[in-house]
């Protein structure tokens, strides 16, 4: 596998849910020794430690259930900068931090694919559909949100323009368990592709992950994955607050990882919703690493025996 000058980038953010802890993800990361792992498979590593929000500006929204709005603004303004900065000098892994970081990073990798004149394509490794908007969440937790911010979908006037909307065609969700009447809805005529545990439980994870990756490759795109802990099971990740029962084995986690490696195609990296403060013993934190170092050229020849 080629080697890659990684940058890891702390995505503190808590502000896209009520639950807190979130916020100490990076510095899990960094216990669990994600930089020593890559630096072993040879990749060159750099922490350029943890962004802090923009300046915050008064912004307003016409749901009132949604919270935090003007500082997950401000993270998502400071995040999209330096996604952008990071992607023209390596291969970003932004370590988080809840999923409404996405909304930064995605932004700042369109912002760079579009300077290259490359399209950029989304894999979103989640138990949830992340559609919502501000204006149609009824939860108000703007870790629900991402994707339609991404996709151009209207409520999002709060937020910095997208600088070049990701086509529905080029997104790719996997591992769905946990959609919604209002995001139903929005999937209907979508051409997003949104494949559910069912459907993995019927035909395999490999197979739709095959087909997006040959799509990206064939219009020379940039792919930028987002892997959220409740991708997994929680049996295997409790670090989470979202749990949803159901979720991608071990073994199915670590297929999709060596896939994505081995098609060379992946230009950054989220790792989102970690909250160490639910973990046992660094266990989740622990498995996210082993996810990326697979994603990095590890195999499963290579991989270390662990204990806890």
């Amino acid at each position: 596998m080629e080697k890659r000058n990684c940058l890891l980038i702390g995505a503190p953010v808590d502000t896209g849910k009520k639950r807190k802890g979130c916020m100490m993800g990076p510095d899990a990361y960094r216990t669990a020794e994600l930089a020593e792992t890559l630096e072993a498979l040879g990749h060159s590593v750099s922490d350029v430690g943890n962004i802090v929000p923009a300046t915050g500006r008064n912004v307003s929204c016409a749901n009132p259930l949604v919270h935090s709005l003007s500082e997950t603004v401000a993270w998502a303004e400071a995040l999209a900068a330096a996604g952008k900065d990071a992607a023209a000098r390596g291969f970003a892994i932004f370590m988080g931090g809840d999923h409404s970081l996405s909304l930064g990073t995605v932004a700042g990798m369109a912002a760079y694919a579009a300077d290259r004149g490359r399209p950029l394509f989304v894999l979103w490794l989640d138990a949830h559909t992340d559609l919502h908007t501000p204006l149609t969440t009824d939860s108000g937790n703007l870790h629900g949100t991402p994707l339609g911010y991404v996709a151009g979908a209207d409520g999002f006037d709060a937020f910095p323009p997208m600088p070049k909307v990701v086509p529905a065609a080029n997104i790719c969700m996997i591992g769905l368990r946990s959609v919604d009447g209002a995001e139903k809805a929005m999937l209907k005529d979508s051409a997003m592709s949104a494949v559910d545990m069912r459907a993995i439980d019927e035909h395999g994870i490999a197979k739709p992950l095959s087909d997006f990756l040959k799509s990206v490759a064939a219009a020379n795109g940039l792919l930028h994955v987002s892997l959220d802990v409740d991708f997994l099971d929680p049996a295997i990740a409790p670090a989470v607050g979202t749990t949803v029962p159901g979720g991608a084995t071990f073994r199915e986690a670590h297929l999709v990882m060596e896939m994505l490696g081995d098609s060379g195609l992946v230009t950054s990296l989220d790792l989102v919703e970690l909250n160490p403060f639910l973990d046992e013993r660094g266990r989740t934190a622990s498995l996210m690493v082993d996810l990326t170092a697979s994603l990095l050229g590890r195999r499963v020849f290579d991989r270390p025996t662990q204990s806890f």
